[in-house]
């Protein structure tokens, strides 16, 4: 997979998805949650695709199928899972050149800068909103600083090594989703679970219970983000 495809994961997932349903529809939280369990598992965007292909004939052959027009990406799970072991079995038995080209360097730095610093902001505005909560200002005072080391990387002159870069991001993404989780109100969890338990509620039994716990974790991460007006840092929700 290319650089440009890899970090643009979500676009690309979103935009076949409208393709295949016909209209322009605004992606749901649990939509989300779903396309980061795919990304998380290393699941290409062709093995991504074909499972949307599967899904929507399956589904156009249903009862269901019959002048309704598909709306999640929920149903479009065993079929996605289902190519990407296909792609793994087809690319077992190949080999792989020992040599590669040095790919080009997938965004302008100055994007990535204005990315850094639209993040460093979003981050010292809820460390404002939440000045009475010591530890989430420190979680987030932290997240800055790693924000603006990343950012002192972008002025060296050597190539920029943008699978490290993603590591780093990633880092100060796992570290605040846990913090989130510790210091957010047993009042706020109740209600972000019993959201999720009710947008999961059809599609429940469609899914293994390993890719559906993946799904739950994915989907508390994002309304609690929302929740606190947190923004992803990892490279994948650059746009």
């Amino acid at each position: 997979m290319d650089g440009w495809n890899y970090f643009n994961y979500f676009t690309e997932i979103e935009e076949y998805f409208w393709k295949k349903r016909g209209s322009h529809l605004l992606v749901s939280p649990l939509d989300w949650a779903i396309m980061e369990t795919w990304q998380k598992a290393d699941i290409p965007l062709e093995s991504v695709f074909k499972g949307i292909d599967s899904a929507f004939e399956s589904y156009g052959r249903s009862r269901r199928g019959a002048g309704k027009p598909l709306k999640s990406l929920a149903y479009c799970t065993d079929a996605v899972l289902e190519a990407a072991e296909e792609a793994q079995e087809a690319a077992a038995g190949k080999t792989t050149s020992a040599t590669s080209k040095k790919a080009a360097e997938p965004f302008q730095r100055e994007e990535l800068k204005g990315y850094f610093s639209r993040n460093i902001e979003m981050l010292r505005l809820a460390a404002g909103v939440h000045s009475g909560n010591s530890a989430l200002v420190r979680l987030w005072e932290e997240a800055i600083g790693g924000l603006q080391a990343c950012a002192v990387l972008l002025e060296s002159p050597s190539f920029l090594d943008v699978e490290d870069l993603e590591r780093r991001l990633t880092i100060l993404d796992e570290r605040i989703h846990a913090g989130l989780l510790l210091q957010a109100s047993e009042e706020n969890l109740l209600r972000i679970r019993r959201e999720m338990d009710s947008a999961l509620a059809t599609y429940r039994r469609k899914m293994k219970a390993e890719q559906l716990a993946l799904v739950e974790k994915q989907y508390l991460q994002k309304r609690l983000l929302q929740e606190f007006r947190i923004p992803r840092l990892s490279l994948f929700y650059l746009s």
